[in-house]
C-alpha cells in the first residue's frame, strides 16, 4: 500500500501546526478574564456518513458555537450552536456535524458565548476528514491504557510524546480500546523507576487519591487534556472511545469489594458516577438505547471498512471461576446486535473493537483456595468452551455459518503488543473459520510481560514484545500503538504496531477472501 497523497500530508501537517492560535479577535473585545475559556482543547468523533461529533469544555455557562468548512480560510462556514453547557455537564458540550461532503477535509472552529453577556471566546481550531462513498486508501490507529500505574504527563520527556507519533501517522481516525483514564490510579509528584531513574509527574488535586465523587472522575479526564501532545492529536483525529475497568475501578464487575481506600463500598453507585463523566467527555454520538448512554455501536467507514465498538464491561456478570454453563459478558442484546450488524455488513473489512482479548488469560485473584478467578473471556482452560467463552464460541459459529468473512479483533488492555492467529485445527472449540487478533498498548502507563494463551480457540502467539519486567515505566520504551491500512485498490489490510516513536516493531499483511 503506499502512502497518502505527499500533498495532502503537507497541507494538514501545516494546518495543524497552527491549530492552538486564536483566531481574529471577536466582535465584542473584553478582557481575557472577562471572555469564556475553552479550558481543553476540541475533539471530533464518531464520524459516520456524512456526520461528526465535535467536543469541547468552556469555564463557565456558556454556548458552543461551531462553524465548519471546507476550506481552512472559512470563506463560507455552516454554523451551530448547542444547548447551554453549564455545571449539570461539567461545562461539557458537544454539536454533532451534519451535510459534510464525502472524503473531503472538514475544518472547524469552536467558540464559546458567555450564556449571561454573550462575550465570545476565541477560537479554537480543529480538523477531520470525512467518510469516504468510494474505495480509497483507509489509515487509522489503535491503542489503549493512558496514565496508568502512575506514570503521567513527564514534562522532562515532553509529555505523553505516543500521541504525537500516532498525530505523525495522520490516520482518519483513532479507535481508544479502553482505560481512557485511571480513576483508581492516584499520580504522584514522581516514582522511581526499574533503572533508579526519577519519573516526575505533572500532578492534578483530582490525581491525588482514588476517583470517588463525580467531579473526581471528571478530574481525571481534565487531567489527561492538561497534555500538550493530547490536546494536539484530538483537534487532528476523530476518536472512536470504548471504556473498559479503569474508567471506574480494577477489574469491576458486578458485587466487586472495594478496597479500603474508598468511603463507600457500593460499586454500582461508583460506576454509575465513572460512567457519567465517560459519557460527558467522550466525543461520542449518544446512543438512543440505555438512557443516551449505550456504548456498544457501529460505525461505517465506506464500502471498505465497518467498526463494531464493543461494550465487554457494561453487561458480565461477576468475576468468577468462568467455567461450566454460559455466563454474560457481552450479553444477550449485545451479542445479537452483534451478529446481525456483521452479517449484514457489506464492508470488505470488518475489525472488532474489542476491550479484552478473546484467548488471553486475566486472573483476578481467588473465588476459593486453589480456584481462580478471572476477568476476561478465557478461563486457563485450553478444553470446550465453558462459562463466558460460550458467547464467543456461538459468535464465530454464527459467523461461520453465514459465510462473514475478513474480520479482525483489535485490543489493548494487557500492557503490550502482539499478533494472534486463531485456527480451527489448533483448538477445542473447532467450529469457525480462521482469524487474526491485533494487540497494542500501553499508551502512557506501566508495562508488563505477556499473559498465557488459552487453546480452546486454538491461538498461536505469531509476534509478541513485551517488557521483561513488571511495571516497567516508559522510559523502558515498551509502549506501543497499532495501525491498520487498507489498500483503497486491492482491499489488503496491512497492521503495524509501533513503538512510542512510531517506529514500526511488526508487520503483518492480510489478503481479503
Amino acid at each position: 500500500m503506499s502512502e497518502f497523497d505527499p500533498g495532502r500530508r503537507l497541507v494538514i501537517q501545516a494546518v495543524g501546526a497552527g491549530l492552538l492560535l486564536p483566531g481574529l479577535a471577536p466582535a465584542v473585545i473584553a478582557s481575557v478574564r472577562d471572555r469564556p475559556q475553552l479550558t481543553d482543547g476540541v475533539q471530533s468523533g464518531d464520524v459516520l456518513g456524512d456526520r461528526a461529533m465535535i467536543w469541547s469544555r468552556c469555564d463557565r455557562p456558556a454556548r458552543m458555537v461551531v462553524e465548519w468548512d471546507t476550506r481552512s480560510l472559512f470563506s463560507n462556514p455552516r454554523r451551530l450552536v448547542s444547548p447551554l453547557a453549564d455545571a449539570r455537564s461539567d461545562f461539557t458540550a458537544r454539536v454533532e456535524l451534519t451535510g459534510l461532503p464525502a472524503d473531503q477535509a472538514i475544518f472547524y472552529r469552536v467558540s464559546f458565548e458567555d450564556a449571561q453577556s454573550g462575550v465570545a471566546s476565541e477560537p479554537w481550531f480543529g480538523h477531520l476528514r470525512s467518510v469516504p462513498q468510494t474505495r480509497r486508501d483507509i489509515r487509522f490507529v489503535w491503542s489503549g491504557d493512558t496514565a496508568g500505574q502512575g506514570f503521567g504527563i513527564n514534562p522532562d520527556i515532553g509529555g505523553m510524546r505516543i500521541y504525537e507519533a500516532m498525530r505523525l501517522r495522520l490516520p482518519d481516525f483513532f479507535i481508544h480500546s479502553g482505560d481512557t483514564i485511571y480513576a483508581d490510579g492516584p499520580i504522584p509528584a514522581q516514582l522511581t523507576t526499574e533503572s533508579g531513574r526519577v519519573w516526575r509527574n505533572i500532578t492534578s488535586e483530582a490525581k491525588s487519591n482514588v476517583a470517588q465523587s463525580l467531579d473526581d472522575f471528571r478530574g481525571n479526564y481534565r487531567y489527561n487534556l492538561m497534555d500538550e501532545n493530547i490536546r494536539r492529536f484530538n483537534a487532528e483525529v476523530p476518536q472512536i472511545w470504548q471504556w473498559d475497568d479503569h474508567e471506574v475501578v480494577n477489574n469491576w464487575s458486578p458485587g466487586k469489594p472495594l478496597d479500603v481506600r474508598y468511603q463507600g463500598k457500593d460499586i454500582p453507585d461508583l460506576v454509575g458516577r465513572g460512567r457519567q463523566a465517560w459519557l460527558e467527555y467522550a466525543p461520542m454520538r449518544l446512543q438512543s438505547a440505555d438512557n443516551g448512554g449505550r456504548i456498544y455501536r457501529k460505525l461505517g467507514y465506506g464500502p471498505l471498512l465497518d467498526v463494531f465498538v464493543l461494550d465487554m464491561r457494561s453487561y458480565r456478570g461477576a468475576n468468577d471461576d468462568n467455567l461450566g454453563a454460559a455466563k454474560p459478558f457481552l450479553g444477550r442484546e449485545q451479542l445479537d446486535w452483534l451478529k446481525q450488524e456483521m452479517n449484514g455488513s457489506q464492508a470488505q473489512w470488518k475489525v472488532i473493537a474489542a476491550d479484552m482479548s478473546i484467548g488471553l488469560g486475566a486472573p483476578d485473584g481467588e473465588v476459593s483456595p486453589g480456584v481462580t478467578r478471572w476477568e476476561a473471556v478465557a478461563n486457563g482452560d485450553p478444553g470446550p468452551a465453558q462459562g463466558r467463552e460460550l458467547e464467543i464460541a456461538e459468535l464465530l459459529g454464527f459467523l461461520r455459518a453465514q459465510q462473514v468473512r475478513n474480520f479482525v479483533f483489535l485490543t489493548a488492555e494487557v500492557h503490550y503488543c502482539a499478533a494472534h492467529h486463531y485456527h480451527p485445527d489448533h483448538a477445542a472449540f473447532q467450529d469457525f473459520d480462521p482469524f487474526w487478533e491485533f494487540v497494542a498498548g500501553p499508551l502512557n502507563a506501566g508495562s508488563f510481560g505477556p499473559d498465557r494463551l488459552d487453546k480452546t480457540f486454538g491461538p498461536e502467539v505469531i509476534f509478541e514484545k513485551a517488557s521483561p519486567t513488571h511495571n516497567a515505566s516508559p522510559f523502558a520504551g515498551f509502549q506501543f500503538f497499532g495501525e491498520v491500512n487498507i489498500d483503497g485498490q486491492t482491499g489488503e489490510m496491512r497492521v503495524v504496531l509501533r513503538d512510542l516513536d512510531g517506529v514500526s516493531v511488526f508487520e503483518q499483511k492480510v489478503q481479503p477472501v
